[in-house]
Order: C-alpha cells, then structure tokens, then sequence
C-alpha cells in the first residue's frame, strides 16, 4: 500500500507544507495497520518520531471520507498540559477539513463544552479524570456524545500501565463504549514500551479486538550521555589517582565547575549558562531545594536569575510560564522539573537534559532523555549522582554508591538488552473495585446488586476479583452508608457516599494528601501539605516564604518572600523498581567493564565500589557477615519481591533464626543481628519458602496496608488480601531463595567457611 496516496488531500498538503520528504518508518506502518485492517493499533516509536501524525494522519482521512455524526475520535492523555500542546497542532491539520478539535479538563470555559454538548463532532480531547466526571455528570448525554465514535486514542500510553490510573482508564473506555453503544477502535502511542504484546493485551481487554504492532525501523540512536559522581564535600573520589582515568580518556567539560559547599550543584550551574536545559528530580522535595540553591548561585556570582521550576504543586500560572519559556529557541532559560515534564510535551529545541540520581525506571530514563534531541539533533542527557562521605565506620551497604550503580544499571539494560519495565496485569486492584462501583451507581442511579455487580465485575481490570469478594464488599458499604437499600431493593449512593463522590477529588484515583493552597497577596504559588505554624517557613515554587497566618478552614496559608534555604515536603514519593535493575545494578558490580559515559570522579568511585564488591564476598554470597553477629542480605530483587523477603524473614524465619534489629534500605539490603551462623541461615530459609503458606500469613496481625487511595473505605479483609495477593510477589521470592540454596548446595567447603 503507498501510503501517502491513500491519505486524504488536505493531509497530503499538509505534508507538502511542512516540507517532508518521505514518510517516516512508523508513519508507514500506522498508516497501513489503520487502513488495511479493523484491529487495534499499538504504535511504539522513540521520541519525536511523529507517532501522533502517524496515528491522525489516518484516522483524520478516514473521518474525512465517512464524517461522524457524533465525537468521531476521543484522545485520552495522561495530563492537561500535553492535551493543551496537542491541541494546536491538531486543530492546524484539521482545520482545512473543518473537523472541530475540542478540549474538556478543569481549565476549559463552560461554554466550549456547551459548544461541543449542542454539537457534538470532530475530536474530543480529555484526561482520564476529565472522562470520569463526563461519565457521572453527563451520563445522558454520552449515547449523543459518542454514539458512533470510531477510535479512541491513548497517548503515553506506557504511563498507564503500571498502576491503578491505567485500569480506570480501561474501566472507562469499556463503560462509555456499552454506554454509547458504539464500537470504536483503539489506538496506543508510547516511545517506551518494553513489552510490545502485553501492552497490546492490555490495550486490547475488553474491546473484542485484537491488536496490530506495526514494526518499525527504529534507526540509529545517538546519546550523548554523560554521568559524573560528587560527594558533597571534599575530596572527590578522583583525587591522587590516575590510572583509570587515562585510560577512558574520558573528554572534560571545557568550562569548570566552581568550589561549593554543593559541588554537584555547582556541576550544574555552570554546564547549563547560556544554553535551554532541563534540570530533572525525582522529588518535588528535591525540585524545590536544587532550584533554591540554583538560584542562589545566581545571585553569588551577581547573575540574572535563569532557572524556572515545574512540579505537579505549582500553581497553573508557574507551570505554564515554565512551559511557555521551553517553546521559545531562543531562550536561556532552564527548567527544574520533575515528572511533569517527562511526558511528551513539545518544548521546541532543548539543548541538553540533567538528572539528578537515577530514575525509578528505564521507562522515566528513556523519556527524560527524550525531552532532548528534537529537530534532528542527538538526545543529550547529564546524570549528576552525589552522595556524603561515607563515616569512618560505615558498614559494607554504605559504602556502595547506590544511585550511581543503579543509573549505569538503567543505561546498560536499554542498551544491550532494549529492557523496558512490562505492564503490570496481577493486581487485586480492591481500591479501583470501589471507585467504580460508587462511580457507576453515581452515574446510573438505582440499581439492584446483580445489576450493579453485572455492570462492575465484567469489566476487565476486575477479572481477579471473586463474586463472594463483591459481596463483601457491598455489604460493607452499605454498613458505613456509602450505599443505601432503596424500598424496593435497589441500591444506591448513600448519604455518606455522596460526601465523596460529589467532590471533584473523586474523580482521580491516585492517592492526594490534604493541601492547602499557598498565597502572597494576589499570587498563587501552589499546594503544599502539613503547613508549618506562622512564623516559620516553607519552601515553593523554588523560593524560601515566611508564613503569616493558616486557614485551616479554608485549607489556605498566606506568606511572604524572603530570604533563605530550608527542605519542602510535599508527601511521600514512592518508588517501584524493577528485579531486572536490581540484578543488572549487581552485574555492574562485579563486571570489569568499562562505561564511556562515566567521567571523572564515576569512574573512581564505581572501581572504589567494585573493589568493596570483591572484597567483602557480596560477590560470591548473598548474605555477608558484616562482624559480631551483625548482618547483611543483598538479595537483588525489585520492590514487591523484596517486600515480600523482608515480610518473610520477620514472620517466618526470625525466631527460628534468632533475627534481631531488622531493616532495610529498599530495595537494596536487609540488615539484622542473628544467633544462627550462615548454614543454618539458608538451611532455614530452604525449609520455610518450601512449605506452602497463605500470602496472607505476610500480613501482620493487627496490620491494615493501605497502599491505594480508595483503601480506607474497603473491608479490612479485603485490603489484606489484595496487598497479599496482588503486591507482594511471592513467587519471584521464593524462586530467588531457592537459587541461593542451589549455589550454597553447590560451593566448596573452603568457600561455606
């Protein structure tokens, strides 16, 4: 099929406008799979590869040709930002057509959505918050809205598929297709997928289609990547040698970082003079603090202030300035951000990224990087790891440099391995389970429980979940009055259950702390969470604030500019690292190579690492005997597997074992004081991961883990059980005890001594 002449005409002068060429490798491949079939399409290409031209073009010509009477298309995006960048290139390439490109988030006036409520056509553009309120708050109006929509198209779709988020967004699509009664397509645009077909699964549950994996030629990748080490105080680990160092010939930055009490920060400041940088963080907390400093470095050495920040607590007015200020090529400015900025929106030409410590994931890795290299230059991304000097009597875990093993770990596995983090399908998502249960009688009104549990269960996120788990759940409930029994035997939203579901809040079901909204005189600066007393200070929007007084009422704090250098908090920022990086973070420990990317002081502090490594037998035993009866577990294993270990050790083994003072670093290492000596010790664990055991007998006693945002309403019972059952990975656990009993079984006596 020649592509390009099976496009529409105004696509194809579209084309000729911009000036292309020839069509891109996905472009074709997009083109062919939404024209030569009837399937699902999931298209995976790197960063600014044109996916979403691949995925419009199209789509666009065959809307063209056979117009909807309805919303013909719905993009579903993961934030309102990338919705507001799409839409201006949308509406241009529509616009010939006369196809309506809409728009429906918090910030969109009433009166567009009017518009589009009176007429509905064209392209509609929602976040998947947005689409559960549409869904509650204008359930009669979906039938006229979407009746004979034909695609629905999921960007960064890679973002969903690890969390409760994504399976809303499923639950959604499939609600407001039955609801409609239309049978649309889907679509799925990702640069990071690391397991094509079981994102097309997952794209494809519930839609009675299958799903097409157009494959691309991806071209050559050329980084430019570099990963440089700093303690935080002298000396550099660098300093009095010499050897590795010549021998990477490692190429130095040709302007000096300055002598700072932050060196790594100082590393920053200087490489990012005159040029568009992103300076990521992996916290909000973090955000804050590296723009503080940055800032003040500025006005140390009498420079214009040239850094910016971005962060999901920041007033609307802050983020968008940020955003505005990355389109313009001329600009100098840059940007301190932490996720919010990693997602596919476009902020023109970026002359070269930074991450402070490593990323959770190689999925966050390859789209930070992919903020730069647009316009046809290479992508350049500048790890900056730092850490304080480890105390003179620091044990064996800290002497390891942790962030810095890990990074080299994520760069390793893309690219030797092409390794991207696989979408997670095993949950018992309960929390879900009661949103959508409370979403859809709020939406439907009264229902009798099979009905409801007909509506629910079927959906495919849910298909874990047992009938008897339903019930439970209902019954509870309707005892905390979240739902009522109507006369006849319906039910319906209770009076305590609408105090929830009427609220905005609902709509996500990612997890939110209480906020209260930060102000000086007429300007909003942002959220933060637990305000300090009046008097003291907080830190936001990368400034230092006095407060002046709380409104605890209206969850409202009102301060003052001034001087100064203190933390932010935000709430907790969890992590969720993959097995795969642990074992790739310990292969980079005991391996020789050498890594091109690693300057100066790496270099030094990864071969003092190794040496660490060799010497203490983390190389040649998990468990290594730190002195006394003080010890070290290094099991290598991602967060839920490790969770699961370190549950199993406390419940199962430790009096057997005479386990004492156990912590942990996750997901690095386990420390404890044991009675028993290290035969004993996998003999134990042998015995144990063998018996077969309830998951739940990992749950403490009286312990009631509530991890996801909608927990605190679900039945003790079954939070227990879907914490046992669908996060602790037991599994892969006791597939790595037993690897350790086989190569204990299997080494020399000289070396069980």
């Amino acid at each position: 099929m020649n592509v390009y002449e099976r496009y529409a005409p105004f696509i194809q002068d579209y084309i000729y406008r911009s000036g292309w060429q020839t069509l891109r490798g996905v472009q074709n491949g997009a083109g062919e799979a939404i024209f030569g079939s009837d399937k699902n399409v999931l298209l995976t290409a790197s960063t600014a590869s044109g996916k979403t031209e691949a995925a419009f073009f199209p789509i666009l010509t065959l809307l063209d040709e056979d117009p909807s009477a309805t919303v013909g298309v719905l993009y579903i995006a993961p934030l309102k930002a990338l919705i507001n960048d799409q839409f201006g290139r949308l509406e241009e390439l529509c616009e010939e057509a006369h196809i309506p490109v809409w728009r429906w988030h918090g910030d969109v006036p009433q009166t567009r959505k009017r518009k589009l409520l009176k007429k509905p056509s064209g392209i509609l553009q929602i976040t998947p918050e947005s689409l559960e309120s549409l869904m509650i708050n204008k359930r009669g109006e979906i039938p006229s809205l979407f009746g004979d929509l034909r695609f629905i198209v999921i960007d960064e779709i890679h973002s969903l598929l690890r969390g409760d988020r994504g399976m809303q967004t499923f639950c959604l699509i499939e609600r407001l297709c039955k609801a409609a009664g239309c049978d649309p397509r889907r679509v799925g645009l990702s640069a990071t997928i690391g397991n094509p077909e079981a994102a097309g699964a997952f794209l494809a549950a519930g839609s009675g289609r299958e799903t097409v994996i157009p494959r691309c030629e991806a071209g050559r990748e050329v980084w430019r990547l570099s990963m440089e080490h700093f303690f935080n105080t002298s000396p550099q680990a660098d300093e009095g040698k010499t050897g590795p160092i010549e021998a990477l010939r490692v190429e130095e930055p040709t302007d000096a970082a300055p002598t700072a009490a932050d060196p790594g920060i100082g590393y920053i400041f200087e490489h990012t003079r005159g040029r568009k940088c992103l300076i990521f963080t992996n916290s909000r907390e973090e955000c804050e603090a590296v723009c503080q400093s940055l800032r003040q470095y500025c006005e140390v050495k009498h420079e214009p202030d040239r850094f910016l920040i971005h962060h999901g607590n920041l007033s609307a007015s802050y983020r968008e300035s940020a955003e505005e200020e990355m389109k313009d090529d001329d600009s100098a400015m840059s940007v301190c951000a932490t996720a919010t900025l990693e997602l596919g929106i476009d902020i023109g030409r970026l002359e070269r990224a930074f991450q402070l410590e490593a990323p959770f994931t190689v999925s966050g890795f390859l789209q930070r990087m992919g903020r730069t290299g647009r316009r046809g230059d290479p992508s350049e991304m500048w790890f900056v790891m730092r850490e304080e000097h480890p105390e003179a009597r620091a044990m064996l875990p800290d002497m390891i440099p942790w962030h810095l093993v890990q990074g080299i770990a994520l760069v390793q596995l893309y690219v030797e391995e092409r390794f991207v983090e696989p979408p997670r399908t095993d949950r018992l998502p309960f929390s879900l389970l009661y949103h959508q249960t409370m979403s859809t009688l709020a939406s439907c009104g009264e229902m009798t429980p099979a009905e409801l549990a007909s509506r629910v269960l079927p959906l495919s996120p849910f298909r874990r979940i047992a009938p008897d788990d339903y019930r439970v759940l209902l019954q509870h409930l309707l005892e905390i009055d979240h739902i009522s029994r109507t006369e006849n035997g319906g039910l319906i939203v209770g009076l305590a259950g609408e105090r929830i579901t009427n609220s905005y809040k609902f709509y996500a079901v990612f997890q939110e702390n209480v906020e209260y909204s930060v102000r000086s005189g007429s300007e909003e600066l942002g959220t933060i969470v637990k305000p300090p007393p009046v008097g003291d200070k907080i830190a936001i929007a990368g400034r230092v604030w006095v407060v002046e007084e709380v409104d605890h009422q209206r969850h409202s704090v009102y301060c003052t500019l001034v001087k100064g250098n203190i933390p932010a908090y935000f709430g907790d920022c969890p992590g969720d690292i993959h097995t795969r990086i642990l074992e790739r973070m310990r292969q980079v420990l005991a391996e020789e190579n050498e890594y091109p990317f690693l300057m100066r002081h790496a270099v030094c502090r990864l071969a003092d690492a190794r040496r660490e490594f060799a010497n203490s037998r983390m190389a040649r035993t998990p468990l290594v005997h730190l002195g006394g009866k003080m010890w070290a577990l290094f099991p290598w294993l991602g967060s839920y597997a490790f969770l699961a270990l370190e549950r199993f050790l406390k419940l199962r083994c430790a009096k057997r074992l005479g386990l004492r003072g156990l912590n942990s670093s996750r997901p690095y290492y386990i420390q404890f004081t044991m009675q028993a000596d290290e035969e004993e010790f996998y003999r134990v664990l042998a015995e144990e991961a063998a018996k077969e055991f309830d998951p739940l007998e990992l749950v403490y006693p009286k312990e009631i883990p509530v991890f996801e945002k909608y927990d605190p309403f679900v039945p003790d019972e079954l939070v227990r059980k879907g914490f046992a059952y669908g996060v602790l990975d037991i599994a892969e656990m006791k597939e790595r005890i037993f690897g350790w009993i086989k190569e204990w079984a299997g080494g020399d006596s000289e070396e069980k001594r």
